[in-house]
Order: C-alpha cells, then structure tokens, then sequence
C-alpha cells in the first residue's frame, strides 16, 4: 500500500502512502494583527481514494470554473489553484458575503509510486476529480508458479 499524508484525519481510518498534503490558510503567515504577506487561500477539500491501479482525489472547488482553475506538476508536487467566479449577476455588488475569500489551494508531493505525468482530470458540478496513475513497476503483479 502507498502512503498518504493528510490533515487530521479524526477517526476515518489509517493514512496510506500515496500522497502528503502541504496547506495552510494563507501561503505566507505573519505575525498577528499584520496582514498576511501573500494572498489568502481557501483550503479544497478532497477525499483520497486508492486501489491498485493508482489513486484518485476528489476536491471540491464550488463556483470555480475550467477557465479559472489550474493545475501544475511542479517536481513530485501536485499544485491546485482555482479562482471562484462572482456569484452576484452583471454590476450587481453582494450587500453581505459569508465566503469573502475567492481562491482556493491545495498542493501534494506524490511518492515515487505514482505516475504524475499520466494524470488526468475532470470537473464536474464544483468536484475536481483526479485520477493519478501508479507507476508500471508499482503496480502488483502475479508470479506464475511452475512445478517441476
């Protein structure tokens, strides 16, 4: 089984190995009462889901669209970007917003096992589902047996 490090799983099972997750709220922290460095983020959830073939993910991205999401290979780093479309119609403006934050991001450093560069990827009704391949010689295997 591969390993896959993930926040606070509570009482979900046991992480594998396939993947660890890197996140935080903001992608620079500052000291309290300072604003932050860089742009906020909102965190993606995602559920991981492993068989023998590879792993998928599951992240739920409500209100980004195909144009305004991004997703990079950057070394063993799988990186998620997407930006929300506004919610009120034409030159209308919110009165009152509960989700000021607009962007979301979640990044995973792949092990070795995995196939980044075969992965693909679908979108449809605010889940991103991405399906990441094992490598050919992490794949189980059958040994025949000849007895002689």
């Amino acid at each position: 089984m591969t390993e896959l490090n993930k926040p606070n799983l509570g009482n979900q099972g046991a992480p594998s190995n396939a993947v660890k997750s890197s996140n935080s709220r903001t992608s620079g922290e500052s000291a309290p009462n300072m604003a932050p460095r860089e742009t906020r983020f909102l965190v993606a959830r995602v559920d991981v889901i492993e068989d023998a073939t590879g792993i998928t993910i599951l992240a739920d991205v409500p209100g980004v669209s195909k144009e305004n999401l991004e997703l990079r290979l950057e070394g063993d780093a799988l990186v998620i970007e997407g930006v929300m479309a506004p919610v009120a119609p034409g030159t209308l403006e919110p009165v009152y917003e509960e989700v000021k934050l607009s962007r979301y991001r979640r990044s995973f450093t792949l092990s070795r096992e995995l196939d980044g560069s075969r992965t693909a990827a679908t979108l449809k009704d605010g889940v991103l589902t991405l399906q990441i391949p094992k490598q050919a010689d992490a794949k189980p295997r059958r040994i025949e047996l000849t007895v002689t």
